[in-house]
């Protein structure tokens, strides 16, 4: 693991706990899966690179595009494949082939991931092959 890698990790793993509220990233307060990745890149870097503008929970189906992959490659360094990636590195999902990525995570230690999860809040969980099967991308944190 890099510093980079390792300080996303921490920062991703002091959100455990925070509940679940759709377009909001405050730690402790509530988030969703992007705004868990939006306050991990604003403890490591001091400010966002870019706010999303307001989003439906269904906005990957009805969109058309893949804004979500869109930013990671604008902002982060892509991982050639999951045998690549190492804990502190952001995970891209697709729930179905035809559709754009949804959901993001960070990759811990010990085949999980930290995301956060409408019924549960931020939470770690196994990666287990339903997700692993669904990665659509991995990005690493670029360095500081």
């Amino acid at each position: 693991m890099s510093a980079i890698t390792e300080a996303a990790l921490a920062c991703a793993e002091g959100w455990i706990g925070t509940p679940y509220r759709h377009q909001a990233s405050l730690r402790g307060v509530g988030c969703d899966c992007l705004g868990l990745v939006r306050g991990v890149w604003r403890e490591l870097y001091g400010c966002e690179p870019e706010v999303p503008p307001p989003y439906a929970p269904d906005w990957a189906e009805r969109s058309g595009e893949d804004r979500l992959t869109a930013a990671a490659e604008r902002h982060f360094r892509r991982v050639a494949d999951l045998g690549s990636a190492v804990p502190g590195d952001l995970l891209l999902f697709r729930f179905r082939p035809q559709f754009s990525a949804k959901h993001a995570g960070i990759l811990a230690a010990g085949g999980r991931f930290i995301h956060a999860y409408e019924q549960a809040g931020v939470v770690r969980s196994p990666l287990a092959p339903a997700w692993a099967r669904r990665i659509a991308g991995i990005y690493r944190f670029p360095e500081r």
